[in-house]
C-alpha cells in the first residue's frame, strides 16, 4: 500500500483519513472481478451523458454475474445534467462503489484494488499508467508491470447507446519479442509509435537464423 498510494507523501494522492477509509473498504469486501475507473470510463464517449455510459458498462458486467467495483469521485454523486441521480443510483445497486475526494488521484486506488482482489481480477481504464511504470526502480520491474498490465487491462472498443458494450479480449499469449532458439518474432510499428498495453500488434517481423 505504501508503494502504490502513499509514496512517502499521502497528501499528493489522497489524505490519511481517506486512505484509512479505502483500506477498510477493500479489507471487508469480497474479491472483485472487475475494477472500473468510473470517471475515466464515463468520459470515453464525449457525446454521451457520463452517468449513462457508466451505467451501460456496469449493467453489462453485472448481467455476467461479475462482482464490480466502481472507483469514482464525490462530484459524480452530486446530481447534474451530466450525472443523473437515478442513473447513479442504478450504478450503486449493481456494483460496489468507492467515491474519493475530488482532488484525489484514481489510479493508485485502481491498482491496489485490482492487485488485492487476486490474479483473476481485471481493470478498465483508458489510462496507460505510464507514470506508475516510470516510478518502478528498474527495467526488469517495469517489464513485469507492463506484462501484468497486458494481462489485466480491458479495453472498451465500442458502445451502442442503450445497448451492448464491446470489449477487446485479453490475449492468452504475450505480445512482446518471442524466440524459439533459432527464430525471433518481433512486434513493430512502421511509424515507430509506442504501443499501448492493451493494443494488439498488427505487424510482426519474423527472423530465422541461417544454418
Amino acid at each position: 500500500m505504501s508503494d502504490v498510494i502513499d509514496g512517502g507523501d499521502q497528501y499528493k494522492k489522497t489524505t490519511p483519513q481517506e486512505l484509512t477509509r479505502f483500506q477498510n473498504f477493500v479489507k471487508y469486501c469480497p474479491p472483485f472481478d472487475i475494477v472500473l475507473d468510473g470517471l475515466n470510463v464515463a468520459k470515453m464517449f464525449p457525446k454521451a451523458r457520463e452517468s449513462q455510459v457508466l451505467l451501460d458498462v456496469v449493467s453489462q458486467l453485472a448481467k455476467q454475474n461479475l462482482r464490480v467495483l466502481v472507483l469514482g469521485r464525490k462530484h459524480m454523486i452530486m446530481p447534474s445534467a451530466r450525472w443523473r441521480k437515478d442513473e447513479m443510483e442504478k450504478v450503486q445497486k449493481q456494483a460496489s462503489c468507492f467515491f474519493a475526494d475530488n482532488i484525489s488521484e484514481d489510479d493508485p486506488f485502481l491498482l491496489y484494488a485490482t492487485l488485492h482482489s487476486g490474479n483473476h481480477c481485471k481493470f478498465i481504464t483508458k489510462d496507460l499508467l505510464r507514470d506508475h511504470k516510470a516510478c518502478l526502480p528498474d527495467a526488469k520491474t517495469q517489464r513485469l508491470f507492463f506484462k501484468w498490465q497486458q494481462g489485466h487491462q480491458l479495453a472498451i472498443i465500442s458502445r451502442c447507446p442503450g445497448s451492448k458494450i464491446t470489449f477487446q479480449d485479453i490475449l492468452s499469449y504475450d505480445t512482446v519479442v518471442q524466440t524459439t532458439g533459432d527464430s525471433w518474432h518481433i512486434p513493430y510499428d512502421e511509424d515507430l509509435l509506442e504501443r499501448c498495453s492493451y493494443e494488439v500488434p498488427t505487424r510482426w517481423l519474423c527472423l530465422h537464423q541461417k544454418t
